[in-house]
């Protein structure tokens, strides 16, 4: 990732934090979180090892190509999994935003992903930033009732309480627009 190394290395922090306790939410007794939680696992740790610095690691270039596969392979789970629900359908964006993200670094020359530059957003660039700032605009209010709610009796274990995987998600689509701004 282009940028402030530290800015990079703290995205780094949060989106493989973030995954880690996703993989901590697919012990759920609930098929559906189980579900969900590999799907966000997955985005965390990609979300993480493409973020590193590049200025620290430049991956090879036959990594984009693995990366646009993978995603895509995801993107087609989401897309098969929308029937189910309108929150897949945010699975299948972000999926489709990593593969973006990687075919864009696949493209551009070795040179260029060390510098800044260009002449403007690119059009789907600046869909997917205004569809992520509106998503955590979104997660975040959605996020306060639940913090104040949560004085109440706690049923489940703490791998499947909403309230922080909510607080995952809001992480991880901060960390998509931190990654989409980069470009």
């Amino acid at each position: 990732m282009p940028g402030p190394v530290s800015t990079a290395w703290l995205l780094v922090a949060l989106c493989a934090a973030t995954g880690a306790y996703c993989l901590l939410r697919m012990r759920s007794g609930v098929e559906e979180q189980r579900r969900a939680a590999g799907g966000e696992a997955l985005m965390g740790f990609g979300m993480a090892a493409m973020a590193v610095p590049a200025a620290v690691f430049t991956p090879p270039r036959w990594a984009w190509p693995v990366y646009a596969a993978v995603f895509g392979a995801a993107a087609l789970r989401a897309l098969w999994t929308a029937r189910g629900g309108p929150y897949h359908l945010h699975h299948l964006v972000g999926s489709a935003a990593m593969v973006y993200m990687a075919v864009a670094m696949a493209v551009t020359p070795q040179a260029d992903h060390h510098a800044h530059g260009g002449t403007g957003v690119p059009l789907l660039t600046g869909v997917l930033l205004l569809y992520f700032v509106g998503y955590v605009l979104l997660s975040g209010a959605r996020l306060v009732p639940a913090a104040a709610s949560a004085g109440g009796p706690v049923a489940a274990g703490w791998g499947d309480r909403p309230e922080v995987a909510r607080a995952c998600r809001l992480s991880m689509g901060i960390g998509m627009v931190a990654m989409l701004l980069a470009m």
